[in-house]
């Protein structure tokens, strides 16, 4: 350890009260964030955090925290480990009397529902029950569709005018013509003489018809850091779901694999089945996507996630490369929020890049857009 980063570790053992005379030395901006954070909730040792309410009141203190408890939340997942986070969690909720927060309906009811508010709870639905858990889950069900609301038409218009460029959905072209129900209509003018089949009326399959369905499998790392591709995601795939030119999966992963598809267009369900923290085992999530795969050239698989792998990266590899051998589309995205702003092992993504899977940071309408240019 060098001496800068042990005299940046002292001055957070010692914490704001230091800072006039001790400040963070060089690459401190890390360990001010820590010191916010901590400040956040042990202030209130000192009498400096009282009366903590949800988004509009601020931290107070002598430091320029802005955090909110549910940005603290957030925070926190991002700043320490998973076991270090139980301990500030469980600090917060109980030793420092945060717990209402979560654990009273009136005052959860209270407070305005948005993205933040989102996150926090299901960073903390496991403190939850009965009466608080259901106005939670109203919560989660009123942010996921304004989310949806947002997204739908630019996602829609993407995909669906890319393949149905028709009003009444149907293109009289030659390769749209639905020889059977073509043959089964004129059957009553069929020729006995001539032993001839007299079409007077040909009948034509949309063109989304037409085509069999692109299937789309979208695998989300539930790892805490990527909470807003997994919000973000589980809308996404729900408004996937309702188009007819696409059948979609949707599957979460950390060391284990759930798929989600049964409930795909109930985005209270999908998120509140969401466990984050734990490790990340991509490998295995590849091969399970792999034996979801039934039409190669007709089948993309969706990875979200920051490509930092628990596992043994060659694995990963491995089934990666299993699923662009078998002829399907292999996207990784390494971020899927409104602002695509992502953290990733950049030299993975390069080695699955050259492998030949698509490598990006899309928000949901930009993926939209690719998928459209891609199933056209």
């Amino acid at each position: 350890m060098n001496d800068i980063e042990t005299l940046n570790r002292w001055r957070l053992i010692l914490g704001k009260f230091s800072e006039d005379h001790f400040d963070f030395g060089e690459d401190g901006f890390l360990y001010r964030e820590i010191d916010d954070a901590m400040d956040f909730l042990y202030g209130r040792e000192y009498g400096e955090k009282e009366g903590v309410r949800g988004e509009d009141n601020r931290s107070g203190g002598r430091g320029n925290s802005i955090l909110t408890v549910p940005r603290w939340i957030t925070k926190i997942r991002e700043l320490f480990p998973k076991e270090t986070v139980e301990i500030l969690e469980k600090h917060a909720l109980h030793k420092y009397d945060l717990v209402e927060l979560l654990t009273d309906q009136e005052v959860l009811e209270k407070l305005e529902p948005n993205m933040d508010l989102l996150k926090s709870i299901m960073q903390m639905k496991h403190m939850m029950k009965g009466e608080v858990l259901e106005s939670a889950k109203k919560i989660i069900k009123k942010v996921a569709k304004e989310i949806e609301k947002k997204l739908e038409q630019d996602m829609k218009n993407s995909i669906v005018g890319k393949i149905d460029k028709n009003n009444r959905g149907v293109i009289k072209s030659i390769r749209n013509i639905d020889f059977k129900r073509t043959i089964h209509k004129n059957l009553k003018n069929y020729d006995i003489e001539r032993k001839q089949l007299i079409i007077d009326q040909v009948y034509f399959n949309n063109r989304v018809k037409s085509y069999n369905k692109y299937h789309v499998i979208i695998a989300v790392d539930e790892s805490g850091s990527m909470l807003d591709s997994i919000i973000h995601s589980a809308v996404m795939a729900g408004i996937f779901a309702k188009l007819p030119m696409l059948k979609t999966n949707l599957i979460i992963f950390d060391t284990n694999v759930v798929d989600l598809s049964d409930h795909i267009d109930d985005p209270v369900r999908t998120l509140m089945s969401v466990q984050l923290g734990g490790g990340t085992h991509i490998a295995k999530a590849l091969q399970y996507s792999k034996s979801l795969i039934q039409n190669p050239y007709r089948t993309m698989v969706v990875m979200v996630t920051d490509l930092y792998e628990g596992g043994r990266l060659t694995d990963m590899y491995r089934r990666a490369k299993d699923i662009i051998d078998t002829g399907a589309k292999l996207i990784v995205l390494t971020a899927l929020d409104a602002h695509s702003t992502p953290t990733y092992d950049k030299n993975a993504a390069q080695t699955l890049k050259n492998m030949g899977a698509e490598v990006a940071a899309l928000t949901p309408e930009g993926l939209a857009r690719w998928i459209g240019q891609i199933i056209s």
